[in-house]
Parts: structure tokens; sequence; C-alpha cells
């Protein structure tokens, strides 16, 4: 999968000119569309079915600051999936250089009800589990 890129902007950065932490929340968000764009089983096409994927768990390790005009490259794998959630790690880099590290874990519900991800999304479920 290719990496997606987010390059800084200028009102994500705080008084001393660094990216607020709380963007990466979003930058993160930004990738795992990305990535799901990228299988071909986007998150518009699970809307559209009537799921939806909320954020249950995540943590964020913030290992260097990122700066205004900075692009991030942030890759996106499986950390892990169960029958009613998926977690998603993340690896955030400017220049090589890791800038933060982050899981997010998720369950899909259909109606307020968990869904059985394997059995909900067999096609999406065997890309995602796919020897790489």
């Amino acid at each position: 999968m290719k990496p997606y890129q987010h390059e800084v902007k200028y009102y994500e950065c705080d008084r001393m000119g660094v990216t607020h932490h709380s963007n990466y929340i979003r930058f993160m968000e930004e990738a795992r569309v990305d990535w799901m764009d990228q299988l071909g089983y986007g998150f518009e096409r699970m809307e559209a079915e009537g799921i939806v994927s909320p954020v249950v768990a995540l943590s964020c390790n913030y290992k260097r600051t990122t700066t205004f005009k900075d692009v991030i490259e942030i890759e996106v794998a499986v950390d892990g999936m169960s029958d009613l959630k998926i977690s998603f790690a993340y690896t955030m880099r400017v220049g090589g250089k890791v800038v933060c590290t982050a899981v997010s874990t998720h369950c899909f519900l259909e109606a307020g009800r968990p869904v059985v991800f394997r059995d909900r999304f067999p096609q999406l479920y065997a890309a995602i589990t796919a020897p790489k």
C-alpha cells in the first residue's frame, strides 16, 4: 500500500509553531480512509451500505515535533483483528524520521448493532488478511 501524505497547514500549528497534538488524530483518519480506498472498499461504500465504524480506543506516541509545511508520510497497517474489532497501526515520518506512532481500534455497527466483520465483508476481510 502506498503511504498517505499530509502537508501540515498553518492553522494546524500552535503558538509555538508546532503541529498541535490533536491534529494527528485527524491525520490518522485521513490515512485510514485513503488506505481503505486503496483496498477498493472505501468508507463511503460502507456507509452507503449502512455500516459505521466508530473509534473505540486510541493511543499516540509523539516522538518528534512537526511544523508548518512539513510533509508527514503515514503508513497504515492492520495491527490486529477479532470478529468485532479491527486495530490499525500508524507510523508517521518526516524526512524518514519517525515523528509519531499510533494505534486506533474500531468496531463496525449496522443499525446500532455490532457486525461480525468477516461475515459482513468477506471480500474485504480476505483482502486485509491475505499474506503480503
